[in-house]
């Protein structure tokens, strides 16, 4: 008598194809909350209080708690108005275009006092009749060249977007030309905030000094963050989401989950993929300093020292924690910082001095590795003992 065999293999296939289908959708959804975290955080963008990205005001707020100030972040008009009404109040108001001037002019009267952070033409004629954005000033700091306390406690910074007022009594600070990096008057000031308030620019010069002293008047701070359906405007364009049809979503989510499925179904048709070898690897500092030794042999001094300066500023950017964006001034002034040097020593050697042949070519190689090895040592002195 015969048996026959139990189709383990054709079970075994089965059971694979349910797993890979789950594992399929379980992708599906973790790619849609990764998106949907990722347009959060995009909401949470340039001056959001609760950002701590490089362009948030997380750390301003922080600072604003240590020294006793409430801060509450209200992010539509009616959880403003309520924290206005609860007594002596600064009123943080960004520019809101999904609002009337009727309301912003309401929600201004709720409060004490007005920062008006990045205002722009609109809300800056609002409070300021006649003023108007002037575009935006140098990157060097200005001092406050005024008669405000708290622009006069803070020092020099560096504006930003100035304004040109029309006149009138109006308090001007941090001047460039005819324009101006802050105006105020008894109860509002409007500055441009992305380069005084944000984490990234709130330790630099007197912005930490004057943020505190703008916002830190009151013992409460109501930093409104308006959102695009907080509106009171009557005939307000439909946004996106209203003008598509419901049936979009679903029709997107099972192309996604067809394309997947049939990526995996293809894919076994070709096998695994084969990884080459490559012959040779060879570092990006090596590259750098072929290109350098080329053209030391064409007697092109110029360029030889500019690859040895571009390869030698790369290594001390990331010796000294700069970003791949920093630029070659910002990353000589943080090497002369760190090794003590003289600032204007340190530009001649990594950007101003030019050699005038193969001696000047050696000599300045020489002194950009003696300075290579000078920053190394000031930060990892373990390595290069004195």
């Amino acid at each position: 008598m015969s048996f026959a065999a139990p189709p383990t293999k054709s079970r075994t296939r089965g059971v694979a194809a349910w797993i890979g289908i789950a594992v399929v959708l379980l992708a599906v959804g973790a790619v849609g909350a990764v998106i949907t975290q990722a347009a959060e955080w995009a909401e949470r963008g340039s001056l959001d209080p609760e950002s701590a990205g490089p362009t948030g005001t997380r750390a301003l707020v922080e600072v604003l708690r240590d020294h006793g100030v409430e801060v509450v972040v209200a992010r539509d008009r009616a959880a403003a108005s309520a924290a206005l009404a609860g007594g002596t109040a600064t009123l943080v108001l960004p520019d809101a275009p999904a609002l009337s001037d009727d309301a912003i002019e309401a929600l201004a009267a709720d409060a004490t006092d007005v920062v008006l952070i990045d205002p722009r033409a609109r809300t800056l004629d609002l409070f300021f009749p006649g003023a108007e954005p002037a575009g935006v000033a140098g990157v060097a700091e200005v001092d406050p060249a005024c008669a405000d306390d708290t622009a006069v406690r803070a020092g020099a910074v560096a504006p930003g977007a100035v304004f040109r007022p029309a006149g009138g009594d109006i308090v001007r600070c941090y001047p460039s030309g005819d324009a101006f990096g802050m105006l105020a008057d008894d109860s509002v000031a409007a500055l441009d905030a992305t380069v005084v308030f944000t984490n990234e620019h709130l330790a630099t010069g007197g912005n930490a000094a004057l943020a505190i002293g703008l916002l830190g008047e009151h013992p409460r701070v109501v930093w409104y963050v308006p959102g695009l359906l907080d509106t009171d405007l009557e005939n307000a364009d439909p946004s996106l989401g209203e003008l598509t049809p419901p049936w979009v979503s679903p029709v997107i989510v099972l192309l996604l989950v067809a394309g997947v499925a049939a990526a995996i179904h293809r894919g076994r048709r070709f096998g695994p993929l084969v990884a080459e070898r490559l012959p040779v690897t060879v570092r990006a500092a090596e590259t750098t300093e072929g290109r350098a030794h080329l053209y030391a042999r064409a007697r092109d001094a110029v360029h030889a020292a500019d690859q040895l300066r571009l390869g030698s500023l790369t290594r001390i950017g990331a010796l000294v924690g700069l970003g791949a964006t920093a630029s070659a001034t910002e990353i000589a002034d943080a090497a002369a910082a760190v090794t003590g040097r003289d600032r204007r020593v340190v530009r001649g050697i990594l950007i101003d001095d030019l050699p005038r042949g193969d001696g000047d070519l050696v000599a300045l190689a020489q002194r950009i590795r003696q300075l290579e090895d000078a920053v190394r040592a000031a930060i990892r002195p373990e390595g290069h003992p004195q």
